[in-house]
Formats: C-alpha cells, structure tokens, sequence
C-alpha cells in the first residue's frame, strides 16, 4: 500500500489544494482531495484484470468550485432536502440558505463540498487511509454549533473504500453526512449506467411530495418500478414510469430507500455484465437515496462528457427533512456526544 500527493489547483480563495492517491499492490487506486473532502476517483480490475476507473469526477480543484452536480463530494452538514430552508430545535426555529426551490438542499449555499479541509495520511500493510478534519463554525449556514468534523477515506488490498465519519458538536444540532458519488462500473466505456443492474435491498421508501419532501409515511414499493430489491436496470425503470408517478415525476430515480436492521449490512450493490465489475454497499445509516444522474450534464476526467445518466449515485444517509419528522430516525447531535457513521464501497468481478 502507498500514498501520493499532488497539488490539484487552488481554491476560490487562492490556497493551495492537494490530491491524495492511495494504490494497493495490484495497482488498484483511491483518490480524494482535500477540497471539500471530495472522492475524485477510483480504479479497479474488470474481470480481464484492466483497471478503469468507475468514479465521475474532475481534474481539479477549480473545477470541483464552479461545477454542479456534487460529484464525488462530503454533503453536509444535512445531506438531502429540509423543507422550505427550515427547523425547530429545543424550542427554537432555524433558518437555512435556500437553493433547492423552495427548500434547502446539501447543506446551503456553500456546504462541506466548499471547503477546505485539513489532512492527516496513515499507510499501511494492508489498509491506506487520509483522514480530513474541519472546524465548522457556530451558524454556518444557519446550522447551530461550533462542529469538529473528520471524514476518513480507507481503501484496502481487497479493493474496498470505506468511508468513516465523526462529529462533535459544543450544541445541540442536527447532522445528515453522506458522500455524492456517481458510479459507472464500465469505466465510461458506456456513455450512461442504463443497463447496469442496480440491487436495493428494501421495499420501503418515504413518500415524497412534487419538490420530493417527505409527507411523514413510508410506502410499501412492492412490485412498483421503484422496486429494485430483486436487481433492476435503471433503462427497465424507465420502461415503466408510465405506471409508477413518482418514477415518471423525476424521469428516473431519486427516491430514500429505508433500511432494515442496525450496525455494518448491505444496503445496495450494483453490477456491469459488460466488465463483470460489482460494487456493493455497505452501511451503518438507516436509509439510502439512490439517484440515477438524470440531471447530470458537464465534462469531467480528461473532458469526458457526463450527460444524463451518466452514472448513479447510492447516498447513505438519514431520511431526508428529519429535522420536521419527529417519527424519523433522528438526525439530532446533542451537544458533547459524537456522531459516528461508516459506508463500504466494495469492488470485485464476476464471470
């Protein structure tokens, strides 16, 4: 296992960003960058043994600042949507920066995604990993309390990318953190993810309303095209919007999948018949928001088009708007107490 850095361009303040790769012995490789504890990249083996990399990012710093899409980056401090920029905590009535209509999304108007982050490496025998830290001041973005956040990327010698994360608070608060990854298993060999089998592994998904915030109920998707318990490609969902209104309202995916069960289970996974390359997810979060890029449309790695569908992402996370639903898991940080939370990205091939 090693690391290397690079410099990756510069922020929108003039300092300096940096680029860290960590490859295992079989050339398999992890990047990420401090700017906005953003993953950049990952390249594993097909089945043939050629490495691609199966991760839509950019090539720098200056582009992960002007470009849209959340590619790759650390979403918080409330990943997901909170109704109309609002919440109550302990009696007092918060209000956030609105860009998602008339609702909040991914923490505001500059989020964890825009700034830059402290880093810490540690190589190892068989497990790398850099480990980003940020202060987050008292009110940024509207969120109350001074927050001491690190995010750890960890990739391995089984081609596994585990993504670990803490927080502190000095106040009572609410915290959602996910990672906004979009994966296309052929390597862009494929333009879009459409054939792509995706597996989720629940029926239950919150019933949203037409700005996708949730009602407070859980529907039951059995059978419906928002069903991918038994694997789906996401060009058979399409097939189907017709007889399924929220897949027709959103022109494909972007629905919370609420999962069963605690601690370290698999919540997704998804496979490429042409490479033969898998990828499953592994969660300790109660929910997971599969989105199936339909509003993709910029140029990333070496000026590759990502235009719709280019590639999917699986977001762990807390259900959206839980600060205004009581009945939700919470997303509550009480002050003093640490918020902790693990997802596995774990890669392998088959015939």
């Amino acid at each position: 296992m090693s690391i290397t850095k690079k410099c990756f361009g510069k922020t929108p303040d003039g300092r300096d960003a940096y680029l860290y790769t960590m490859t295992n012995a079989a050339g398999a490789c992890a990047a990420v960058t401090d700017y906005g504890a953003h993953l950049v990249s990952v390249c594993v083996p097909d089945r043939r043994g050629v490495l691609a990399d199966v991760c839509l990012g950019f090539d720098s710093a200056e582009s992960y600042a002007v470009e849209g899409g959340s590619l790759g980056a650390t979403v918080g401090r409330f990943a997901n949507r909170i109704a109309k920029g609002r919440f109550s905590l302990n009696g007092e009535t918060y209000s956030l920066f609105i860009n998602n209509g008339p609702n909040t999304l991914h923490g505001g108007k500059e989020g964890f995604d825009k700034r830059l982050f402290d880093a810490k490496t540690r190589e190892g025998e068989n497990e790398d990993t850099v480990t980003f830290s940020y202060v987050s001041p008292d009110m940024e973005e509207g969120f109350p309390g001074e927050m001491k956040l690190s995010v750890t990327f960890a990739w391995n010698s089984e081609n596994t990318l585990s993504i670990r994360y803490s927080a502190v608070s000095d106040r009572d608060t609410v915290i959602n953190l996910t990672n906004h990854a979009y994966w296309n298993l052929s390597g862009m060999k494929d333009a879009t993810m459409l054939d792509e089998v995706l597996t989720v592994r629940s029926t239950l998904s919150t019933e949203v309303d037409e700005g996708l915030i949730p009602t407070g109920k859980v529907l039951d998707i059995s059978g419906t095209a928002m069903d991918l318990s038994a694997g789906a490609t996401v060009r058979s969902v399409l097939a189907r919007a017709e007889e399924c209104a929220y897949v027709k309202m959103v022109n494909g995916l972007d629905f919370n999948y609420c999962l069963d069960g605690e601690g370290m289970r698999e919540a997704a996974s998804l496979k490429d018949p042409g490479s033969g390359r898998v990828m499953r997810v592994l969660t300790t979060e109660p929910a997971i928001q599969a989105y199936s890029g339909q509003g993709l449309e910029t140029r990333g790695h070496g000026g590759t088009a990502y235009g719709p569908f280019a590639g999917v992402a699986l977001e762990t996370q807390h259900y959206p708007d839980s600060p205004n639903h009581p009945e939700f898991p919470t997303t509550t940080l009480l002050r003093g107490e640490t918020f902790s939370s693990e997802t596995r990205y774990c890669f392998t091939t088959e015939d």
